[in-house]
């Protein structure tokens, strides 16, 4: 499907796999809507996209705060025109053992991790409804089919969005709204340190991710992809426990 045109939303759009999503949707022709809260950051990479051709716009704003996303929204809708695309990639990663995991880091996690896709999805859900079409990508991961230790929170928060995006998709299904999620394994992002030291089989570039969440974007509005899993053939994924 051409998608050219058409509006779509990426939040965690400042780095890594949310920068990349926002250079390949604008290179296809979409209307690009980058939200994270670092503006400065936001603008470099939305510089990058409307120097390959395309059209990008950034909009700073804490994706955990229902404030800011409703004004983000709203700032949205009046520039580029209703979302056609929401693809919710804000996160963190954590590494802590359990007895040592504080309430406060559990909160935080789940807050960036799941609250901020809520919060996303509502908003978007809300002016997808009236027109009758839209599609809420979720930027997940395998350690909610396979989790690694001492990954409590992030663990928790990758199994629950798996939960809120089939929730969205049985809900928005009669109103031609689809969801569904991505599961990346090892990324070259800065979410976990060190990655750079691996060999190509067991890591890889933002923008296979993004290649993948373009083609899914471009499957017909009646096709949804509901879960999807990309990862180096290198990672210890299958197998391993």
């Amino acid at each position: 499907m051409d998608l050219s045109g058409q509006v779509a939303i990426v939040t965690g759009a400042s780095s890594g796999i949310g920068a990349a999503v926002a250079r390949r949707l604008a290179a296809a022709g979409m209307k690009v809507a980058l939200v994270a809260r670092s503006l400065d950051r936001l603008e470099a990479v939305a510089a990058e996209a409307r120097a390959a051709g395309g059209v990008a716009q950034a909009y700073a704003a804490d994706v955990t705060r229902e404030d800011q996303v409703e004004d983000a929204f709203a700032a949205i809708g009046h520039d580029l025109g209703f979302p056609d695309l929401l693809v919710n990639n804000a996160g963190i990663a954590d590494k802590t053992p359990l007895e040592e995991l504080t309430l406060a880091r559990w909160q935080e996690v789940l807050d960036i991790n799941l609250t901020s896709a809520f919060l996303c999805s509502r908003a978007a859900v809300r002016l997808m409804k009236p027109r009758r079409r839209g599609r809420i990508l979720m930027v997940g991961s395998i350690s909610a089919l396979t989790p690694r230790e001492d990954t409590a929170a992030y663990t928790a928060s990758k199994f629950a969005l798996d939960g809120l995006t089939r929730a969205i998709a049985l809900d928005g299904r009669g109103h031609g709204i689809t969801a569904g999620v991505i599961r990346p394994g090892s990324a070259m992002t800065n979410l976990v340190p060190g990655l750079d030291r691996l060999g190509p089989e067991q890591t890889m570039r933002p923008e296979h991710v993004a290649d993948l969440i373009h083609c899914v974007a471009a499957m017909p509005a009646e096709v949804n992809v509901l879960e999807s899993v990309i990862l180096p053939i290198g990672q210890p994924f299958l197998g391993r426990g």
